[in-house]
């Protein structure tokens, strides 16, 4: 009986010291992905809220008094440049027409006439000159009269596309009631507000042609199939804001876009050589961001990195890095401070290419 209390208690230290050895052999066989920083050039997309609008957008208004006898196109109707639009009774500017018309007449008659006289020194020049000016100031009424009776007749100044009516058939209009509104949807004004900091990053990584391309992101939430070209920037920035208006100008040959639309502009920055890592590398502390790194023994040491800018899965780090430092990549919650560990080195180029990388 005392032989076999003592095999057994060699089985179990026996027992005990495999489990320990294995263990150790575990823990010895743990290695940890670790990677490099990498200099890459990328861009970073930025998305602003945006209003589109006509290259051009006009008020249709009545220049005469007058009540609306004909309204010749519809509501939400293409026209062309010089289509008859409306027209307001035209009965009174008719008749003054008629009547200065016939003045001016009267007036060519008796200049001839005065003249005839003048040529055979019947009649002083002093009376010619009265004809010849009553004979001006005649046709000067009645081209003024002409003029009043055009504006009877509302005509497209461009082609574009009729808004809603503000008035109906048989209103009584006065001068300067507004009738309706005219849109060019040839082209496109999108006109969106980038705050001062991007601006500067816009400013100086823009390409130096300044016809940098945005994309139209529209209210479907899908992007509008033709690029825009950004083309002006307004002077002064908005005080309360602290923002700048751009406006990015879009084709819009299938007319789709139309005055009042709301939508996205997609604008990409250019970062040259900017150095990117993993997002899955990093871990926050009080809204600072860390990531941990090994030392030349193999120790991590946690180090605070500011970042630039953010892509799909990267960062992209202003400072606290280098292209050398070995950044712990995966596994940042099994370690500790000042810890040592075995490490397997991943080159990033590999890294990178099993992420949703956006970069060049």
């Amino acid at each position: 009986m005392k032989k076999l209390s003592m095999l057994l208690s060699l089985c179990a230290l026996m027992g005990l010291a495999s489990c320990n050895n294995k263990k150790e052999e575990k823990k010895e066989e743990t290695k940890f992905l670790v990677t490099n920083p990498v200099q890459k050039d990328t861009a970073i997309t930025k998305e602003y809220v945006c209003q589109i609008s006509s290259i051009r957008h006009i008020e249709l208004r009545a220049l005469e008094k007058g009540y609306l006898q004909q309204i010749y196109v519809d509501e939400g109707q293409a026209v062309k440049k010089g289509q008859l639009l409306f027209k307001i009774m035209p009965n009174i500017y008719q008749a003054e027409f008629a009547k200065s018309k016939a003045e001016a007449n009267f007036a060519e008659i008796e200049y001839q006439n005065t003249k005839k006289l003048a040529d055979g020194n019947v009649v002083s020049k002093n009376e010619l000159a009265m004809a010849k000016a009553k004979l001006d100031k005649a046709k000067a009424e009645m081209s003024l009269n002409q003029v009043h009776l055009n504006f009877t007749e509302i005509r497209a100044p461009f082609d574009g596309i009729i808004d809603r009516f503000h008035v109906r058939l048989g209103s009584l209009v006065d001068e300067g009631d507004l009738l309706t509104e005219l849109s060019d949807n040839s082209s496109m004004w999108v006109y969106y507000n980038v705050p001062e900091a991007e601006y500067l990053d816009y400013a100086t990584k823009a390409h130096n042609d300044g016809k940098t391309k945005v994309n139209l992101l529209m209210a479907n939430n899908e992007l509008f199939d033709y690029s825009g070209v950004v083309e002006t920037i307004e002077a002064n920035f908005n005080n309360e804001t602290g923002n700048i208006p751009f406006r990015a100008t879009f084709p819009n040959p299938k007319r789709l876009l139309r005055h009042g639309e709301t939508g996205n502009i997609e604008m990409s920055l250019p970062y040259k050589n900017a150095m990117l890592i993993p997002q899955k590398a990093t871990f926050e502390v009080l809204d600072k961001k860390y990531v941990y790194v090994l030392d030349k023994n193999n120790v991590i040491k946690s180090r605070e990195i500011i970042i630039a800018a953010e892509l799909p899965h990267l960062f992209i780090i202003k400072e606290g890095l280098t292209l050398n430092d070995k950044v712990l990549l995966e596994g940042i919650r099994l370690v500790k401070e000042n810890e040592k560990i075995e490490y397997k080195l991943e080159k990033p180029e590999s890294v990178l290419a099993h992420l949703e990388l956006y970069a060049e």
